[in-house]
């Protein structure tokens, strides 16, 4: 294993899942924000705010996430502004996750019956009081699995991101398989790294699946 020994190896890998974890936090809050305000335009009653939304979904959706990764990583650099790999990362990993957080959420809001839209009109609500009041609460309980879910695929997602030089936790263990000559290993290792992050996750969204529906 060369002159790398396994202490060595587990503490280069720890420090590639820390930017894992930083891309995939980074990602998932930014992806939150852009998302609920896609969310609100996809449902308004307003064609041209829906009309929008609902392309930016499928732009997104419909495009592989590495195809996403060159687009911003070497289109911004062609207009002349330099991007470090890590914040063309970011970008697009947060525009990626807003687009699958706006879907699912829109259907966690038109989940809530009519009536409730109904009701909350006859308080005198504007639309987005209604939306803010009422039927965001009762759809807070129905999105919470989903998503919880869908941040496994966030953190899996981070490895593309090493085809554009992010030192994250797949790249890590790249460099450090061609250096020790062990790619078994490595591999192993990075494996593990990811099943310590998405595991629990995964635990998570199907335990509140479960509560939320045993409660409701």
């Amino acid at each position: 294993m060369s002159e790398f020994t396994l202490w060595d190896v587990i503490r280069n890998l720890l420090t590639g899942l820390q930017w894992t974890l930083a891309l995939s936090l980074v990602a998932f809050v930014g992806g939150g924000v852009i998302g609920l305000l896609v969310m609100v335009l996809r449902i308004s009653k307003n064609a041209v705010s829906r009309n929008l939304a609902r392309t930016y979904i499928e732009l997104f959706q419909g495009t592989p996430l590495l195809m996403q990764l060159f687009l911003v990583f070497f289109g911004v650099a062609l207009a002349g502004v330099e991007i470090s790999p890590w914040m063309a990362a970011a970008i697009a990993l947060t525009l990626f996750t807003s687009a699958y957080l706006a879907e699912i959420w829109r259907g966690c809001v038109e989940a809530i019956p009519n009536g409730q839209w109904e009701a909350s009109s006859s308080l005198a609500l504007n639309p987005l009081e209604q939306l803010r009041y009422v039927i965001l609460p009762q759809a807070l309980r129905i999105a919470v699995a989903p998503t919880v879910g869908f941040s496994v695929q966030v953190v899996k997602g981070t490895a593309v991101t090493s085809i554009i030089g992010f030192t994250e936790l797949t790249k890590t263990g790249g460099m450090l398989a061609n250096a020790t000559f062990e790619p078994f290993m490595v591999y192993g290792l990075v494996a593990l790294g990811y099943f310590l992050l998405c595991y629990p996750l995964s635990l998570s969204a199907r335990y509140l699946e479960r509560r939320l529906h045993a409660s409701a």
